[in-house]
């Protein structure tokens, strides 16, 4: 029988997982909750959801074996894909379309290091090197090998848990 195809697996829960992501997103850039970072950590919970996804679809068409290099791959391949995808849409929305994203987190920023006590001067220098990392483009660097990180890390947990190796020998 033919191996089931990870690449083919990767773009499709890769491409499903973005788009999830995508209009989380949205949800938040439209109602300002995006400068909540409790809520920063559900886009995570759905690249897992996709991973989980991604691995039961491989395992399922594998004849339910799956070992853990191949669910470590798949997964890392699709959180690469998923991050990809949904980088570059965070890109061209705080590039194109809602371009006060960034001013709004820097003035959040500000307030936070306010609420720290911090100097004026301490202020400006901490601001002053946030500023230089809060571009779009290292935005979407950052972004995309987050994705690829976590993934990794949840690709790793997920396929120990639900990995079933192909028996040695076959009588």
């Amino acid at each position: 029988m033919e191996k089931p195809s990870t690449a083919r697996i990767a773009l499709k829960w890769g491409l499903i997982s973005a788009i999830f992501i995508i209009i989380y997103t949205v949800g938040l850039y439209i109602t300002g909750h995006f400068k909540t970072p409790a809520l920063s950590w559900i886009p995570f919970l759905l690249l897992l959801f996709g991973i989980v996804m991604s691995l039961r679809e491989f395992k399922l068409i594998n004849n339910n074996f799956m070992g853990f290099s191949e669910g470590l791959g798949l997964g890392t391949l699709m959180s690469a894909v998923c991050g990809l995808i949904a980088a570059i849409f965070n890109y061209i929305y705080i590039t194109f379309i809602d371009t006060t994203i960034i001013q709004q987190m820097r003035e959040m920023q500000v307030e936070q290091l306010e609420q720290q006590g911090l100097s004026s001067e301490q202020i400006d220098q901490a601001m002053e090197i946030a500023t230089r990392f809060a571009t779009p483009g290292l935005t979407f660097l950052f972004a995309v090998i987050g994705y690829i990180l976590f993934g990794f890390v949840f690709s790793l947990v997920v396929s120990a848990i639900i990995k079933n190796s192909k028996p040695e020998l076959d009588f």
